[in-house]
């Protein structure tokens, strides 16, 4: 819940997002009722941000959207919903014009989904992720570098950082119930998140 206003800290320390990565115009992809929209004043060089979700058609596809529209697509804690996240890439890579940047957040496997699929945190959940793992328990898990390996012909990846810095590792010696749902509560972030930029044809 509300991964977007989360993140918006290391955001706001990190000069890159505010200079290079949310500039111009772009689209938050599965933005719901957390949309990076609402924390524009602190990007200054963001023009606009569309708002995208079910009521406008699938994301996975962006099918309304040409090709090479905006300048940044930013999405959180959606790709993990969307059938097929490899075809979700390459058409949110299509609606960047070359140079544009895509910043996604998606769930860590361990952290959220901790060792049980289907996921017991989230019933929609069709996949899990992880940066790189030699074997994981999760029968739909997805490896990011492989996955955006396979990007190369489109983008370049800029950043791939796990996202704990406010997950409770002891928090089962605080409650008897060991597996909670640390995205629940105001603070807690199980994410991985990536930034690709869309090269030049």
């Amino acid at each position: 819940m509300h991964e977007t206003s989360k993140s918006i800290f290391a955001k706001l320390r990190d000069s890159r997002y505010a200079t290079r990565y949310l500039v111009g115009d772009g689209i938050d992809i599965g933005a719901g009722h957390d949309s990076l929209a609402l924390y524009g004043e602190f990007f200054p060089l963001m023009r606009s941000c569309r708002s995208w979700d079910m009521p406008d058609g699938d994301a996975q596809y962006l099918a309304s959207v040409p090709n090479a529209t905006f300048d940044f697509v930013h999405s959180a804690h959606c790709l993990e919903h969307l059938v097929d996240p490899v075809l979700a890439l390459h058409h949110w890579l299509r609606t960047l014009k070359p140079g544009g940047h895509l910043v996604c957040i998606v769930p860590d496997e361990d952290l959220y989904e901790q060792g049980v699929f289907p996921s017991t945190f989230n019933s929609d959940h069709k996949w899990t992720f992880t940066m790189a793992k030699k074997w994981s328990w999760s029968p739909v898990s997805v490896s990011l570098l492989d996955l955006l390996g396979s990007l190369r012909e489109q983008a370049q990846v800029l950043k791939l950082e796990r996202l704990d810095a406010t997950f409770r590792h002891r928090i089962h010696e605080l409650t008897p119930q060991a597996r909670v749902d640390q995205t629940a509560t105001p603070v807690g972030e199980c994410g991985i998140e990536f930034i690709l930029q869309k090269l030049a044809p």
